[in-house]
């Protein structure tokens, strides 16, 4: 049997800049899979997953908000990954994903990153630059969780989140409730700007910086699987072990530095417990 197939739409408002908040809806590209897409998974990877008729789809879903101060020319029109394009007040403009499966390694995933390569110009900063203006905001589900749920799930192995976009945390888009916290505990809060809003049965990260490649689209894809499988499947699991699984992540995202990878999970241990507790390293401090 053939496997998930992505297509065009055909339609022509994915092909153009609409205005803010204009853009065409995503479609969900987590449906439809076939055994082929998942021959290679294991039989606990596959609890991720719902069959329906044979086809398969995915419980966690991930999206990714890449804004650029300028768009390739004769590179907007319409891309398997992204539901459109619109205007952005603080960068300029924004190109957002479809809800994309969020997957270990697979064919299937294969199929996910396809559509990240395919969309390069886009993307990759040599085509379509960005600034530091620009942002990254990566958002989450898993079905059967509310937004809120998802938060409490994943909030303390969010350190390393932290850890890796903390010149971001001092942004006033993304600054509010670095901890994570409910709204009855959090000390500075705000309705939109939070370091990982709430949204309906979402979890939105406004911290992540912009996107300047497919190589980095990809390496977060991974992280933020690691992230959602780890805390959800393994609730009860250390942050030591969630720190081991995801360290050739990170060497990857580092190309292979693994002092500056050491460093990103030594202030990860540290920024999780300033989220857990309130406490703050000297080594964190100048970043809060």
């Amino acid at each position: 049997m053939q496997g998930i197939n992505y297509t065009l739409t055909g339609e022509t408002s994915r092909g153009r800049v609409a205005s803010y908040h204009h853009k065409p809806s995503p479609n969900n590209l987590g449906r439809g899979a076939k055994n082929s897409d998942i021959v290679n998974l294991k039989k606990a990877q596959r609890g991720n997953l719902v069959e329906c008729v044979g086809d398969y789809r995915s419980k966690f879903t991930i999206g990714f908000e890449v804004e650029k101060n300028s768009l390739h020319r004769g590179a907007v029109k319409e891309y398997e990954l992204f539901c459109g394009f619109e205007c952005d007040g603080s960068c300029g403009y924004e190109a957002v994903t479809h809800i994309l499966p969020l997957l270990p390694q697979s064919t299937w995933r294969t199929k996910v990153f396809d559509l990240m390569h395919k969309a390069e110009k886009i993307i990759d900063d040599r085509f379509s630059p960005s600034d530091r203006r620009c942002g990254g905001h990566i958002t989450i589900a898993v079905e059967g969780l509310s937004g809120d749920d998802l938060r409490k799930a994943v909030r303390g192995n969010c350190g390393v989140i932290l850890a890796l976009f903390r010149k971001r945390l001092s942004n006033s888009y993304c600054g509010y409730n670095k901890r994570l916290q409910d709204y009855n505990e959090a000390t500075a809060w705000h309705s939109k700007y939070q370091t990982a809003l709430v949204k309906g049965n979402c979890l939105e990260f406004r911290v992540p910086s912009r996107f300047e490649s497919v190589k980095q689209m990809m390496r977060r894809y991974e992280l933020f699987h690691e992230l959602v499988d780890f805390s959800v499947n393994k609730p009860n699991g250390s942050h030591e072990s969630f720190l081991k699984s995801i360290t050739p992540i990170l060497l990857s995202m580092y190309n292979g530095e693994a002092e500056k990878v050491a460093e990103v999970v030594e202030l990860a241990r540290h920024f999780r417990k300033y989220i857990l507790k309130g406490e703050v390293h000297p080594t964190i401090a100048q970043y809060l």
